[in-house]
């Protein structure tokens, strides 16, 4: 059992959690402002599928076969597995969608809301159920922290070719690695807020 003073699997998970309602916090700006937006809202809904899958897997694979076995709580398991799978059907339509397309910005705000519901029954009953059971949850953090890494990088390797524009000028085309390079950033995802930073704008190379 983890003590209070480490970092945990569930620690891990929840960072995630986080991290993700910040893109939809920045995605609800995006679809109240009035400029041109699709291009940034593209980028945007994609680092959130992107994300978002690899953050379901690693739960999939990892976390949730060994919670469990541990608490013996099915309902609540295939609970959450049910609502992993309606979010990846959104994410699906999501990612085949064009920006401008009718329904892109409610399709990104109702996943926004699935998550939502998700992340609250998983803080406030498997975690503290995980919590108290005789799981290794910091030893598990590593684990799911190295196949996170590993999932990032095979994602970010089909994703050979990005396009960047604003105010329709192209303001960068390459791979997702040398995107990260020239942005000087070490993740995908801090490289695209640098993207959609006005003080760090890049010119196509």
């Amino acid at each position: 059992m983890a003590t209070a003073k480490q970092k945990d699997a569930c620690d891990l998970l929840d960072a995630d959690h986080k991290a993700v309602k910040k893109m939809f916090n920045e995605f609800e700006k995006l679809t109240e402002s009035r400029g041109n937006t699709r291009q940034k809202k593209r980028m945007l809904a994609d680092q959130i599928c992107q994300e978002l899958t690899v953050h379901a897997q690693i739960e999939e694979e990892i976390f949730y076969p060994a919670i469990r076995k541990a608490i013996k709580d099915e309902l609540m398991m295939a609970e959450a597995e049910v609502e992993h799978m309606s979010a990846k059907d959104l994410i699906a339509q999501i990612q085949e969608m064009e920006a401008g397309d009718a329904l892109f910005d409610a399709k990104v705000m109702v996943l926004g809301e699935y998550i939502d519901h998700h992340v609250k029954e998983e803080r406030n009953e498997m975690f503290p159920k995980a919590r108290a059971s005789k799981v290794d949850l910091v030893k598990m953090r590593d684990a799911l922290q190295a196949r996170k890494e590993e999932l990032t990088a095979e994602l970010e390797e089909m994703a050979d070719d990005v396009l960047f524009l604003a105010d329709g000028v192209a303001r960068w085309q390459g791979g997702v690695h040398e995107l990260k390079v020239t942005s000087r950033q070490p993740t995908l995802e801090r490289a695209i807020a640098a993207l959609l930073s006005d003080r760090a704008m890049l010119a196509v190379a």
